[in-house]
């Protein structure tokens, strides 16, 4: 299996279009997004589907990848392009909606037979767009508060307890206010749903109005309270960091890099999570089919394969720590009793029915850290 680096198939269009039996993935995300396909799935695609061979193109990390496939797109839409030099690309949330707008997807979810297995909204809507039939999720990143149950026998469950714990023990909270990871914003974010004096299902769906953003004064007048009482971390990897020397028992965290740490020896075996009623935001990556895909059929069972629930518990779940894509009851049974209860045991999948939230949509999302730099930061 090859990986493409050229800068032209990065940045630009295709030199020349794949093979028949060729089969071309463009990936954002960091590198390890790419190994996964070169190194794991890819390989075992190829088994299944002799003669085919999986190309996987990464375009880069955060929203900048995602913006690049976007781009490719477009630049063959404006062409004229009769099938684009792509089969399957793996976009961020927020992308996805503009993809199904501007008409680049082809809707396929329910012409594969995991495609009944997703049972989450976020595969319906992806931050206020209707992405419904359009995206299949390949994981699932979840935050979620970090405690020392040493210090903590009965942790707080909801974020109204959480503030009366971390009044009784102050600087024993940490986070990373807005800077630094996406850990700390979602912490923020799941303040507002909790204490917001407005409608959060309208934050995470939209639409948006402007009166809506001025409806949180309160909400932000309790959590510079509550950040002042608090100890600032510098970043996602800082809290955990924090955590780990016991500098603060209690802090947000994305559920994957806790595993991850936990199994590097970096943080202690007994760390444990919860997830605060009404909840904290997390986001997915989706599988998207360009509408104008060389291969689509071959595309659809690739597709099919990633999401599979053998797939998704060795390659998700087991690999990268990651909550899989599709319902965690179908992932279950193609998991060893220590691999699910590594990741379902703390954060049960009623939990994540119920408590994993999505992001705001974008202007709620911007207007929400604006407010924050306003009246916690200064």
């Amino acid at each position: 299996m090859k990986t493409l680096l050229q800068a032209s198939l990065i940045l630009g269009l295709a030199g020349t279009p794949a093979a028949a039996g060729d089969l071309t993935v463009l990936t954002a995300g960091d590198q390890n997004m790419v190994d996964y396909i070169n190194d794991y799935l890819g390989p075992l695609f190829e088994k299944e589907n002799p003669g085919t061979t999986v190309r996987v193109v990464g375009t880069g990390p955060g929203d900048a990848g995602s913006q690049k496939i976007v781009e490719r797109f477009d630049a063959q839409a404006k062409a004229n392009v009769d099938k684009w030099d792509a089969d399957v690309a793996v976009v961020h949330e927020k992308f996805a909606g503009p993809l199904v707008k501007d008409g680049y997807l082809e809707s396929y979810r329910s012409k594969i037979p995991s495609g009944e297995m997703v049972t989450s909204e976020k595969a319906k809507m992806a931050l206020g767009a209707n992405v419904d039939g359009y995206v299949m999720p390949m994981f699932s990143s979840q935050t979620a508060i970090a405690y020392n149950p040493a210090l903590i026998p009965n942790p707080p469950k909801s974020y109204e307890e959480l503030v009366a714990w971390a009044k009784q023990n102050p600087k024993q909270f940490g986070y990373n206010g807005i800077k630094g990871g996406a850990s700390g914003v979602s912490f923020v974010m799941g303040w507002i749903y909790a204490f917001g004096d407005g409608d959060a299902n309208k934050l995470m769906n939209g639409p948006f109005e402007e009166a809506e953003t001025k409806k949180w004064d309160k909400a932000f007048a309790s959590l510079k309270d509550f950040t002042t009482n608090a100890t600032l971390t510098p970043g996602n990897a800082g809290t955990l960091d924090m955590l780990s020397r016991g500098e603060i028992a209690m802090g947000p965290v994305w559920v994957d890099m806790f595993y991850s740490w936990q199994a590097d020896g970096k943080l202690p075996p007994e760390m444990k999570l919860f997830l605060p009623a009404p909840g904290m935001p997390g986001q997915p990556m989706h599988y998207v089919i360009p509408s104008k895909s060389p291969n689509t059929e071959l595309a659809e069972k690739f597709v099919a394969l990633a999401t599979s629930p053998k797939v998704q518990a060795d390659g998700i779940v087991k690999r990268f720590n990651w909550y899989p894509g599709i319902d965690a009851k179908f992932v279950q049974p193609e998991l060893d009793k220590a691999s699910w209860d590594k990741l379902f045991v703390d954060i049960s999948p009623a939990d994540l029915a119920t408590k994993a939230k999505p992001f705001p949509i974008a202007p709620y999302n911007s207007a929400i850290l604006e407010a924050y730099e306003k009246n916690v930061a200064n």
